[in-house]
């Protein structure tokens, strides 16, 4: 594993929050950008115990982890829910607020 450096660390320490990281992980959806979203969920599975960890619990193996993870990842949406749920979050969709105004 590569060396944390010390923001890392202490973003890794935050994620740790369930409400901390599905705030992290809302506001990288809201990048628009898919790799920016996967770099989130590999840092929350790291503050949720490493993904070998990760892969335990959700019953993945850690190649097929990894792999949904990797900048070209590309999970499936079960999986993705499962491995939210590991880490006691979960997945929902919102009407965009203009939206909602306007009706």
């Amino acid at each position: 594993m590569a060396k944390l450096t010390s923001y890392q660390k202490d973003l890794i320490k935050s994620l740790k929050d369930p409400c901390e990281a599905a705030a992290y992980l809302n506001a990288a959806i809201e990048e628009g950008d898919r790799a920016v979203f996967l770099l989130a969920l590999r840092n929350v599975a790291e503050a949720n115990g490493g993904m070998a960890a990760v892969a335990e619990k959700t019953k993945l193996s850690r190649e097929s982890l990894y792999r949904m993870l990797s900048k070209k990842g590309n999970p499936e949406i079960k999986s993705l829910i499962i491995l939210l749920h590991t880490m006691g979050l979960r997945l929902s969709v919102e009407a965009e607020t203009h939206v909602c105004a306007a009706a």
